[in-house]
C-alpha cells in the first residue's frame, strides 16, 4: 500500500533520500490500513506515477527548466532574472563568508585567540560612504520608466537628436534624484546614530589590574565582562560567576525569542566556587565552544581548568550561556565572551533588510511599458507617413524623444497574511474549580475568609495538628455543618498546593538574600510585602503565587532546599524540598515532594495540563467538562493534585530514583519510569484557570481584518498549549470551529500520513509546531502551503526567528498575495523585513521591531485604522494620481502628434522648453497633487465596512481597463484641443500655441475637479493658485508663446489675449473637451454607482 503512494519532494535536497519501501512504512500502514482508499498521492500530477524513484529528485527542477526557456521568456522579464543572478553572484564573491569554526577561548586572554574574530559592533545601515550613491541610483533606475528618462535626457547631449533645452529633461530628473538622495541620507544617518548609541554603551571589563570601562564595540573574544542588573548583554558569553548566593541568575530573552518569561541560567561551578572575583586570573582555564550557529535553544561546549591535578572538566550546555541582546534580570554576572558581532546568535538570526516594492509600483511599471510600446509605434507611424525619407532613423529617435512626455517620471518611495502579537504577557488568575463549587474573580474574598478561618482554627488547636490546618479539625469536630467544613478544608488544601508546587523564587530589592536561620523579628522585617518581587521561568507560575498571596498564603522565601510560607496571621510555615521534577513539553507537568518541618508529613504535589493529568488523578466526572469550559473562555488550565507519602514509601522511591539517575543507558526513560510509579491514583484538588490578558480591542480588530478578506496566521515562539489558548481567547479561531493539531512528525513517512489526515479535515484551523513544519517543508513544501492556505486560520508555535521569516517568504512564493507581518520583539525583525509590509509595535519587548518596520504603531488595535483607512486611501489616491499623471503626459503627446502630422510630419516640438517644464510643474502640479487629499468615504465608514477594503483586492482602481479609459480620454481631449485651435484660428495661425496651451491648462484643471470625490479647501486653493500662475506667465513670458521654431520670431501681444474672440474660442474648445466627460460621469453615478457611494450618500 505504501509503495503506491508517490512521495515527491519539492526541494532538491543535497542528500539523496531513499525511497520508502513497504517494510520501512509498515508501522504506518498498520495504523492507517482502513483509510488507505482516501490516501491520495500528495503530488497531484500524473508524472508522479510515471517516474521511477531515480527521477524523484530531478522532477520539479526539470519542470522549472522547461518553463524558463526561449526568447519570449527572455524578453518578458528573463533578462531581469539573469541580471539579478549575475549581481547576486558578484555580491556573493565580494562578500564571501569566512568559514565558521569551533574555538578554544582562554579566560581573560583575548591575545591567545588563534584567529581574528569579527568586531563586536552592531550595523543596521544599508549603505556605506562608497556604496551610497551607486546603491540609491540603482534602486531608482532599476525601474523601467526612470531608466527610460535617463536615456532620453542623455540623448539631448547629441546635437542631431537635440529637441529643446537641456533643462527641460534634466530638471525633473535631477529634482526626483535629489529628493530621493536626501530622504535616503536622512534614514541612513538615523540608522547610524542608533547603531552608534548601542555600540558606545559602556561595560566593565575585568583585567589583571582591575576593572576598566570598555565600549560595547571594543569587546573581544576572551574578555571577562561584568554585566549589571537590567543591563543588556553585549556579546555571547559563558556564565562564570554571579553575585547571587544560589550560583544562578535570571535573564530576560524577549528580544531574542519573544518569550517574556525569565530564563534561569547557571554559573560554571568551578569559577562560581572561587573565593573572590580576582581569582579568575590566578587560574589557568579555557572554554571550548562549538562553531557559531543559528539555534538559540542549544549549545555544546566544555570548561577545562588546567592548573589542578587532575584537571577539572565541566560540560557546558544552554543553561551556562548568556546570549547577546538578552537582559540580566537578577544580580550581577561575569562571563567570558565566546562569540562577537556577526557571529552572535541574535545577529545570525536577523536577516538583511531588503528594498520593498509596492504592488502599485509594479502595476504602474507594467503600464509604463505599455505606454512605451505605444510611443514607439506612434513614432514609427510618423516616420512611415514621412515615407522613410532621409535620415529616417534619426527622425524616429527624435519622435520618440518628442513623445517622451507620454511617460511620467516618478519618485519611488519605499494583502495579505499576518503574523501578530496579541497579548500583553500579563497573567491574571481568573478561576478556581473544586468540582462541586467554582470561584471566579468576584468571589475570591470567600476563599480568603476560608483561609483565614482554617488557619485561625489550626493555631487555636493543640500543637499536634498545627500544620495540617483544617483537616484534623474536620475529624475532631463532628458538630456543625459538615458541607461547609469540607468545602473549607478543600479550599485550604488547594491553595496550599498551589502555594507549594512551583518554581518561583521571591526576591527582595533591599537584601541580597534571606537566610533560613534568621530570627523571627528580622525575618518579618525582610519579608515585608513592599519590596518583594517574584521570579520564575513562566508568567503562569508567578500569577498563581501572586494569587495565593492575595488570598492570604504568601511565599516569603525559597532556596534550593527549602521554602517558607506566611499565613494570614503572620505565622511562618517551613517546608523542606526533597525532590523537584521540572516541567517539560513532553511530560506537560511538574511535581515537587516536600516535608513539612513542624509535622514531618511528606506530600507529593503535582500540577499540569489536563491531557497529562487526567490519567494520573483518581476517577472523577467533572474534570474533562470543566477544562473544556475554561478553554472555551480562553483560559490556560492547570490541574492540581497531591499524594501523601509515608516515610517508607518515600525512602523506597528515593533509592530507585537515585539509581536510575546514575544509569548510563536510557537514563531519561528510567528516571521517567521511576517518577511515574508515584504518579498513580493521586487526589484531585482543583482546576485553575489563568488568563493571558489580550491587548485592548484584539478581538474586534481580528474580526475586522477577517471581514476585509485578510487571512491571518499566528507565528509564535510560545508552547503549543499557550498558542492554542491565545488563538481561542483572541477569537482568531472561532468558538465553534474545529482545531487540527498537527501531530509531531520527524521523518518523511510520518509527514506524509499526517498531511493526508489533515487533507481529510474541512474548514478547521491548523496548529503546527516549528519542528513538524520544518519536516513538512523539507519534503512537501508545495502541498503543505496549498493545504494550509485553505484553512481559515493557522497557528505555528515554537517558531524560531528564522522560521518566521521563512514562512513569510514561502507564502510570497506560493501564493500571489502580499504579506504583512506584525511583531513587537527583536525576534520578529527577520519576519518584518521579509514581508511586503512590516508593522512594528512598540511594546514591553522594546523598540527593535518598530525600528526595523515600515510602519510603527503603539498598539495592535491601530492596525485596523492603518489598513482600512490609511492603507485603502493611500492605494486609491496613488492609483488616481498615477493615472492622472499619465493622462497629463498622453494628452500633450496627442497634441504633438496632431501638430506634427499637419506640419508635414516634422519632428519639431509644439511647445518650447520652458512651457513644457511649466506644464509639468507650476501650472498643473498643485491641483494634481492635491488628489492625495481626496477620500471617497469617511474614515468611520471605512472602519465600519471592512468589505470596502476587500473590494481593493479586485484591483479595479488601477488596471489595464481603467488605463485604457484614460488613454481614450487623453486621445479625445488632445485631438479636440489641437484641431479646435487649428480650426477656430485659421486667420491668426501664429496664435495657435497660446490658444491651445491655454485650453490645455484649463482642461487639466477641470479634469482634476472631475476626478475629485470629496472637496478639501486646499484643493480649491491649488486650483486657483495654478490658474493665477498661468495668467501671470501669459503676461510676462509672452515670448515663449510663438509656434516653436516655425513661428520665426512671431511673438504674442497682450492686446490679443484680452479680446473676446480669444476668450470665447478658448472656452468653447475647453467645453467640448470636458463637458462630455462630465455628462458620462453623471450618468454612470446615477445608473451604476460604485460600492462606496451607497455609503457616502
Amino acid at each position: 500500500m505504501a509503495d503506491s503512494i508517490p512521495l515527491n519532494p519539492v526541494r532538491n535536497n543535497s542528500k539523496r533520500i531513499p525511497y520508502y519501501n513497504s517494510a520501512r512504512l509498515s508501522r504506518y500502514s498498520l495504523e492507517d490500513e482502513p483509510s488507505n482508499l482516501d490516501e491520495m498521492p500528495l503530488m497531484m500530477s500524473e508524472e508522479g506515477f510515471e517516474n521511477d524513484e531515480s527521477d524523484y529528485q530531478t522532477l520539479p527542477r526539470a519542470r522549472v527548466n522547461q518553463r524558463h526557456s526561449g526568447l519570449a521568456w527572455f524578453l518578458l522579464g528573463g533578462w531581469k532574472v539573469l541580471c539579478g543572478s549575475c549581481c547576486d553572484c558578484l555580491a556573493h564573491i565580494c562578500r564571501r563568508k569566512k568559514e565558521l569554526k569551533a574555538r578554544t577561548v582562554w579566560l581573560g586572554c583575548p591575545e591567545k585567540c588563534e584567529e581574528k574574530y569579527p568586531k563586536n559592533a552592531i550595523k543596521n545601515q544599508k549603505y556605506n560612504i562608497i556604496t551610497f550613491v551607486p546603491g540609491v541610483l540603482y534602486q531608482q533606475f532599476k525601474f523601467f520608466l526612470n531608466l527610460y528618462f535617463l536615456v532620453v535626457a542623455c540623448s539631448q547631449f547629441v546635437p542631431s537628436l537635440k529637441i529643446g533645452y537641456l533643462y527641460t529633461y534634466w530638471a525633473p530628473l535631477g529634482f526626483v534624484l535629489a529628493v530621493t538622495m536626501v530622504r535616503e541620507a536622512v534614514d541612513e544617518v538615523r540608522r547610524y546614530q542608533r547603531d552608534k548609541e548601542m555600540n558606545s554603551q559602556l561595560y566593565s571589563k575585568l583585567t589583571v589590574r582591575g576593572k576598566i570601562q570598555v565600549k560595547s564595540s571594543d569587546i573581544q573574544v576572551g574578555d571577562l565582562i561584568i554585566v549589571e542588573k537590567n543591563q543588556r548583554i553585549p556579546a555571547d558569553m559563558i556564565f562564570l560567576r554571579t553575585s547571587e548566593k544560589t550560583g544562578s541568575c535570571f535573564i530576560r530573552t524577549d528580544q531574542l525569542d519573544g518569550e517574556t518569561d525569565w530564563k534561569l541560567k547557571v554559573a560554571v561551578g568551578c569559577t562560581q566556587r572561587l573565593p573572590a572575583v580576582g581569582d579568575l586570573f590566578s587560574i589557568s582555564a579555557y572554554v571550548y565552544a562549538q562553531k557559531p550557529q543559528l539555534d538559540i535553544h542549544s549549545f555544546e561546549g566544555n570548561f577545562t581548568r588546567e592548573d589542578t591535578d587532575p584537571q577539572i572538566h565541566e560540560s557546558l550546555s544552554i543553561e551556562n550561556t548568556l546570549w547577546a541582546s538578552t537582559v540580566v534580570a537578577s544580580g550581577t554576572v561575569i562571563g567570558v565572551v565566546i562569540y562577537t558581532g556577526k557571529e552572535t546568535r541574535s545577529v545570525l538570526n536577523t536577516s538583511y533588510a531588503k528594498n520593498k516594492v509596492g504592488l502599485l509600483d509594479l502595476e504602474l511599471n507594467r503600464l509604463t511599458k505599455a505606454l512605451f510600446l505605444a510611443q514607439v509605434v506612434l513614432s514609427v507611424v510618423m516616420v512611415a507617413l514621412q515615407g522613410f525619407v532621409g535620415p529616417w532613423f534619426r527622425n524616429l529617435f527624435r519622435f520618440v524623444v518628442l513623445f517622451s512626455y507620454i511617460i511620467p517620471i516618478r519618485h519611488r518611495p519605499d494583502s495579505e497574511d499576518l503574523g501578530g502579537t496579541l497579548t500583553q504577557n500579563e497573567m491574571i488568575f481568573k478561576r478556581l474549580h473544586l468540582g462541586t463549587v467554582s470561584y471566579g474573580t468576584d468571589t475570591m474574598d470567600e476563599i480568603q475568609s476560608h483561609i483565614v478561618q482554617s488557619y485561625a482554627q489550626a493555631t487555636s488547636q493543640p500543637p499536634s495538628g498545627s500544620a495540617t490546618g483544617a483537616t484534623p479539625s474536620r475529624k475532631t469536630q463532628a458538630s456543625g455543618p459538615k458541607v461547609r467544613k469540607s468545602v473549607s478544608s478543600r479550599i485550604h488544601e488547594a491553595v496550599k498546593a498551589i502555594a507549594l508546587c512551583h518554581n518561583v523564587t521571591p526576591v527582595y530589592e533591599s537584601h541580597a538574600g534571606v537566610n533560613g536561620e534568621t530570627e523571627s523579628a528580622e525575618a518579618d522585617q525582610d519579608f515585608s510585602d513592599d519590596n518583594r518581587t517574584y521570579q520564575a521561568s513562566s508568567p503562569d507560575e508567578v500569577a498563581l503565587v501572586r494569587w495565593t498571596e492575595s488570598v492570604g498564603l504568601t511565599l516569603v522565601n525559597r532556596d534550593l532546599t527549602s521554602l517558607q510560607l506566611k499565613t494570614p496571621s503572620g505565622q511562618i510555615l517551613s517546608f523542606y524540598i526533597l525532590q523537584i521534577f521540572p516541567f517539560t513539553s513532553e511530560s506537560k507537568r511538574m511535581g515537587i515532594i516536600v516535608r513539612e518541618e513542624s509535622t514531618g508529613d511528606i506530600t507529593f504535589y503535582m500540577k499540569g495540563a489536563d491531557v497529562a493529568m487526567a490519567s494520573i488523578v483518581q476517577y472523577n466526572d467533572w474534570l474533562e467538562e470543566e477544562c473544556g469550559n475554561m478553554a472555551r473562555e480562553g483560559l490556560r488550565t492547570l490541574v492540581v493534585a497531591k499524594k501523601c507519602l509515608s516515610e517508607e514509601q518515600y525512602q523506597d522511591f528515593e533509592n530507585r530514583y537515585n539509581q536510575a539517575k546514575l544509569s548510563i543507558h536510557d537514563r531519561t526513560l528510567k528516571v521517567a519510569a521511576v517518577v511515574e510509579s508515584l504518579e498513580r491514583e493521586m487526589e484531585l484538588l482543583c482546576l485553575t484557570g489563568v488568563e493571558d490578558q489580550l491587548q485592548a480591542d484584539v478581538r474586534p480588530t481580528l474580526e475586522l481584518l477577517r471581514n476585509a478578506g485578510i487571512k491571518i496566521w499566528m507565528l509564535t515562539g510560545d508552547k503549543l498549549e499557550t498558542a492554542t489558548c491565545i488563538a481561542k481567547s483572541s477569537h482568531l479561531v472561532s468558538r465553534n470551529q474545529d482545531i487540527h493539531v498537527f501531530r509531531p512528525v520527524s521523518n518523511r513517512g510520518e509527514a506524509h500520513l499526517e498531511l493526508n489526515a489533515f487533507r481529510r479535515k474541512h474548514d478547521c484551523a491548523l496548529v503546527i509546531s516549528g519542528d513538524s513544519l520544518e519536516v513538512c517543508l523539507r519534503y512537501y513544501e508545495h502541498e503543505f502551503v496549498e493545504l494550509a492556505c485553505q484553512c481559515p486560520a493557522v497557528v505555528c508555535c515554537r517558531c524560531s526567528p528564522t522560521q518566521k521569516a521563512q514562512i513569510v517568504r514561502l507564502l510570497q512564493q506560493h501564493t500571489a498575495n502580499r504579506t504583512c507581518a506584525i511583531g513587537d520583539g527583536g525576534n520578529d525583525v527577520s519576519m518584518i523585513q521579509a514581508a511586503d509590509c512590516g508593522i512594528g509595535i512598540e511594546g514591553k519587548e522594546g523598540k527593535q521591531a518598530s525600528l526595523a518596520a515600515d510602519f510603527s504603531i503603539t498598539q495592535f488595535k491601530h492596525i485596523g485604522r492603518l489598513l482600512m483607512v490609511h492603507g485603502r486611501n493611500s492605494y486609491k489616491r496613488s492609483a488616481a494620481l498615477g493615472q492622472f499623471v499619465m493622462h497629463r503626459g498622453m494628452i500633450i503627446s496627442t497634441m504633438q502628434a496632431v501638430f506634427s502630422s499637419i506640419f508635414y510630419f516634422a519632428s519639431v516640438p509644439l511647445y518650447q522648453g520652458f512651457l513644457m517644464v511649466g506644464y509639468a510643474t507650476i501650472y498643473t502640479m498643485f491641483p494634481v497633487f492635491s488628489l492625495v487629499l481626496d477620500q471617497d468615504v469617511k474614515p468611520e465608514m471605512a472602519l465600519l465596512y471592512p468589505e470596502l477594503y476587500k473590494d481593493l483586492t479586485k484591483g479595479r482602481s488601477l488596471s489595464f481597463k481603467t488605463f485604457l479609459i484614460w488613454v481614450l480620454i487623453s486621445v479625445y481631449q488632445g485631438g479636440i484641443l489641437m484641431y479646435g485651435a487649428l480650426v477656430l484660428f485659421e486667420s491668426e495661425f501664429v496664435h495657435v500655441v497660446a490658444i491651445s496651451f491655454t485650453a490645455l491648462i484649463l482642461t487639466e484643471l477641470l479634469m482634476v475637479a472631475l476626478t475629485i470625490r470629496t472637496w478639501h479647501w486646499l484643493m480649491v486653493v491649488a486650483e486657483f493658485f495654478s490658474l493665477g500662475c498661468y495668467l501671470a506667465s501669459l503676461a510676462f513670458l509672452n515670448e515663449y508663446f510663438g509656434i516653436g521654431r516655425v513661428s520665426l520670431g512671431a511673438f504674442l501681444d497682450l492686446s490679443f489675449i484680452t479680446t473676446w474672440p480669444f476668450l470665447w474660442k478658448v472656452s468653447a474648445i475647453t467645453l467640448v473637451s470636458c463637458l462630455p466627460l462630465y455628462i458620462i460621469k453623471y450618468l454612470k453615478r446615477k445608473f451604476s454607482p460604485p460600492s462606496y457611494s451607497k455609503l457616502s450618500s
